[in-house]
């Protein structure tokens, strides 16, 4: 549907089209005919043999997969989004920067100023439109309720065990809804919920669920999540929390599920805004949630705040490291119903590159536009490594006009709801490619002054940051890349540096390859045998002159290849905290403009870290072998070795804790 110039509010505002699927089936029928997906007959057990297939095809930016058999009554489908062409189908746009675009568009619509009366009259056909976004309760049921299980039975499902020391299945696509409770008692009631408040805001969001039988599950909402706090509203009153959870459908419903909006503005919106149809919701059978009609399960329950939470974990998660157990909410399930012919959607987790990236592709490329408008003008582009697992790295670029701006940016950013999650963020000009890193190291390595251009903060981080000192508080670092005035060139330090420091007896190998494209960085791969030793290692550099005119030092342990960048920059973000882990020496009382980077794992006994320190994920051998054997069967083309077999160094024990 497009806004004719005439009738627009500006006569360059033109949305796109938008792609309204019927269905999930109807979404795999597009991925099939772009050629986007392959159907694999064979049977695959749902038990870590399709984690570890699926695995092998994303690291390859392969494509959709539809296991049809599963041992189960349903089919599975995962890595459907896991490419920019298949987000882009997904969100039915050609361009995910054309959402933000159209955003950007209606935005300056509304909030332009407008002098004339025939200004303000131009605006009415886009709030036509708009409006004609907003969901739509439909009467009567839907196809998600075509069945209805006699007797709700998860097992019934195919739900994915992910990786080997998961404490159990996942669910790992769910769209949770919930609603806010009111403080005066309403007119909403049933068996279940006697005397429950009329619900007023929606939520919905996608947090994993635990499947530890037929109808109990976890529900590990974060702490910081919109679900979460309606927990704790219901926990104030002391009623039980309705909940009803979604799977597949459009899978709009899927993206907008993780998209960071405001508290209180409806993900549905979204969704319909995406559509370019407003969505068609169905009250559920045993509670007065209402969900999506064309999605394909809808699992129905409650969870009772005075209830004794559960022990839920640990799980691989999408950091790359087993997030560990811990306690959660139980989810009691009531009622499943589903499509006749339903797909059951999934994804996983784990060292990235994995489907999810593209995820939280769209999301950076859909809300950057917002950002500028209501946080911060001067920004002109940002990006999210996918090393960085979405929140732990940020580059972006801003047009500066005044000193110290991009320290300005870096606080106005922590402060912009789930950016507060933010561990790394490098700020740089305009004209720099956020995407070529090499280009982004360069301009560090010129621009900056690590002690006049490094700016250290402290604040929330992920609950799943294994680095930090404290559950869910950390610290941050912004570094300020920009063109200074004055700044001075820097000379190669030599070609016999790493001569001499690979004669020290704690040096295992290093990589100073950057140097030579113009980047004053070394990364050391040491082994790590007495208390403070990055800080050790790093006087004696400093002692012995052997650092003249770097300006970056990484540590890492020695199992790492300081020669695979990727892995380097994948653990450096997980592993640090930076106001404990980044520290510059110093040599006759002064500090010296060399900043050290200890990326290294932590431990009680040499770096008095006192949390558990979680392993690397990556699959058994014998999945892995199973697999190989399968693999001709599967007709995925020529077998992809494990990716796992990479990491296994990584992993010094079995178990979900290093």
């Amino acid at each position: 549907m497009r806004i004719s110039p005439k009738s627009s509010a500006r006569s360059s505002l033109v949305l796109f089209k938008g792609m309204p699927y019927k269905n999930l089936t109807h979404f795999i029928e597009a991925l099939e005919k772009a050629g986007e997906l392959v159907r694999v007959k064979e049977f695959v057990s749902p038990h870590l043999e399709i984690t570890e297939i699926t695995d092998r095809i994303s690291k390859q930016n392969g494509p959709a997969l539809l296991f049809e058999n599963t041992g189960t009554g349903f089919p599975v489908l995962i890595n459907a989004m896991g490419s920019e062409k298949r987000i882009c189908m997904a969100l039915g746009v050609d361009q995910l920067d054309d959402i933000g675009r159209d955003i950007d568009g209606i935005l300056q619509a509304f909030l332009s100023p407008k002098q004339r009366f025939l200004d303000k009259m131009r605006t009415l056909p886009l709030l036509r439109e708009l409006a004609s976004w907003l969901p739509k309760r439909k009467k009567g049921r839907g196809a998600c309720q075509e069945v209805i299980m006699e007797k709700p039975d998860l097992t019934k499902l195919p739900v994915l065990t992910c990786w080997p020391f998961d404490g159990g299945p996942f669910i790992t696509l769910p769209c949770v809804h919930t609603i806010s409770p009111q403080l005066a008692v309403g007119s909403w009631q049933s068996p279940l919920h006697h005397g429950t408040p009329a619900p007023s805001s929606r939520n919905l969001g996608m947090y994993r669920m635990q499947v530890f039988g037929p109808d109990l599950t976890g529900m590990h909402w974060h702490l910081h999540k919109g679900s979460a706090h309606h927990y704790l509203k219901y926990k104030k009153l002391g009623i039980r929390m309705p909940v009803s959870v979604t799977l597949g459908g459009d899978p709009v419903y899927t993206y907008v599920a993780t998209a960071p909006l405001p508290e209180n503005l409806d993900e549905y919106l979204l969704a319909g805004f995406l559509r370019k149809r407003k969505v068609e919701l169905v009250k559920c059978l045993t509670n007065d949630l209402e969900v999506p009609a064309d999605a394909d399960f809808v699992i129905e329950g409650y969870v009772d705040p005075a209830e004794e939470l559960i022990l839920e974990g640990p799980f691989g998660d999408h950091t790359g490291f087993y997030s560990l157990a811990d306690y959660f909410p139980r989810f009691h399930v009531t009622c499943v119903t589903h499509r006749k012919e339903a797909v059951y959607p999934a994804t996983i987790v784990g060292i990235p590159p994995q489907e999810d990236g593209w995820i939280g592709k769209a999301t950076e490329r859909i809300f950057i536009k917002p950002l500028k408008m209501g946080v911060v003008p001067e920004l002109t582009d940002m990006h999210m490594p996918v090393e960085g697992v979405f929140h732990n790295i940020v580059l972006a670029s801003i047009e500066k006009t005044y000193p110290r701006q991009a320290e300005k940016v870096m606080n106005a950013l922590w402060g912009a709801g789930q950016m507060m999650f933010n561990k790394i963020m490098v700020l740089t000009d305009p004209d720099v490619d956020l995407t070529n890193y090499l280009e982004v190291a360069r301009v560090i390595s010129g621009n900056v002054n690590p002690l006049n251009h490094i700016l250290f903060s402290r604040g929330p981080v992920d609950i799943l940051d294994h680095s930090s000192t404290e559950y869910a508080s950390g610290s941050k670092i912004g570094i300020d890349a920009t063109r200074k005035t004055g700044g001075a060139s820097r000379s190669d330090p030599g070609s016999d540096r790493d001569v001499w420091i690979s004669r020290l007896p704690e040096v295992v190998a290093i990589n100073d390859s950057l140097i030579r494209d113009g980047i004053h960085m070394l990364i050391i791969a040491f082994k790590k045998s007495l208390p403070k030793h990055a800080r050790l290692l790093a006087n004696t550099l400093i002692e012995k002159e052997l650092l003249e005119q770097i300006r970056f030092v990484v540590l890492v342990d020695e199992q790492v290849d300081p020669l695979d960048l990727q892995t380097v920059v994948w653990l450096g973000a997980n592993n640090i905290d930076p106001v404990r882990d980044c520290f510059f020496p110093e040599k006759d009382g002064e500090k010296i403009c060399t900043l050290f980077i200890d990326a290294t794992r932590k431990n009680l006994e040499l770096d008095h870290f006192r949390r558990e320190w979680p392993n690397v994920i990556v699959m058994d051998d014998e999945t892995i072998r199973l697999v190989d054997e399968k693999w001709p069967s599967l007709e995925l083309g020529p077998n992809i070795p494990s990716p796992s077999i990479r990491y296994k160094p990584l992993v010094s024990r079995e178990g979900p804790i290093y």
